[in-house]
């Protein structure tokens, strides 16, 4: 497998908190530039501050990953500074129909979830893609979830987003072969991020967020076309999501439901 030079210029959106901040923290050294987005400017001006502590050029962007025509602006404003290496398209959230009598989302709830977590993905992709094309080189990650490999009663929005940009990933890493672009969908278990501090069940296999980072830039590094972790959580889900959903169905609307989205 063909090994990917570093990247010295990485975009990370939702780069504020959770897995984005510690992407940001893994990467940031001395030679490298990195551009943040998020949404909170107190929490982004923080990690910025982290990742040049460390060496690393940084900046940050307000940015509503659901606005398509903001994301394109930024992005290519972003390549225009210094051309981009490696992309991650990071922001989502989390959400789920726990704490509630209902058995589905609300319309808004499932909407906005669908909007960041898909539409965005997909706008800062195809903006990647276009500026990376021409040049004949770039990298792009793609933040799925292992929840994206079957669907989850009590967070069905969450987990039918994730696999939404799963699967359009894969199939868009497969449209850009010869092009020099190179495309990886990663797909997490439970990590320790603010998201899942809101989850009030035990979470099997529990990483820290720098243990995470790892698993991604070493199949980063290898170009691996599906980065998930870890191993043994995700052959369980890969196994499950074969098995017809009539033998499972009992199984997945007894696990814990995801909290509604905070106000």
């Amino acid at each position: 497998m063909t090994r990917v030079a570093p990247a010295k210029t990485i975009l990370i959106t939702g780069g504020s908190s959770g897995l984005g901040r510690a992407i940001a923290l893994g990467y940031a050294a001395s030679g490298v530039r990195l551009f943040l987005s998020g949404r909170n400017s107190e929490r982004l001006a923080a990690v910025v501050a982290e990742c040049q502590a460390k060496g690393a050029e940084a900046e940050g962007g307000i940015l509503d990953v659901t606005d398509a025509t903001a994301v394109r602006e930024w992005v290519t404003a972003c390549d225009g500074k210094s051309p981009l290496d490696l992309v991650f398209a990071n922001a989502g959230i989390s959400a789920g129909t726990g704490g509630t009598e209902s058995r589905i989302e609300s319309g808004e709830q499932s909407a906005k979830v669908f909007a960041t977590n898909v539409d965005g993905v997909r706008y800062t992709v195809e903006t990647a893609v276009r500026l990376m094309e021409p040049r004949g080189h770039g990298q792009i990650a793609i933040i799925s979830s292992l929840a994206g490999f079957r669907g989850l009663p009590g967070s069905a929005a969450y987990s039918g987003s994730k696999a939404a940009v799963r699967v359009w990933g894969e199939a868009v890493r497969g449209a850009l072969v010869g092009s020099g672009v190179r495309l990886s969908v990663i797909c997490p278990g439970y990590v320790a991020t603010p998201m899942t501090d809101r989850n009030s069940y035990k979470m099997p296999f529990l990483l820290r967020p720098e243990q995470a980072v790892g698993f991604i830039q070493r199949g980063l590094a290898r170009n691996k076309a599906r980065i998930g972790f870890p191993r043994r959580l995700y052959y369980v889900v890969w196994f499950l999501a074969t098995l017809p959903p009539a033998w499972t169905d009992r199984f997945f609307s007894r696990l814990p439901k995801k909290d509604v989205l905070p106000d």
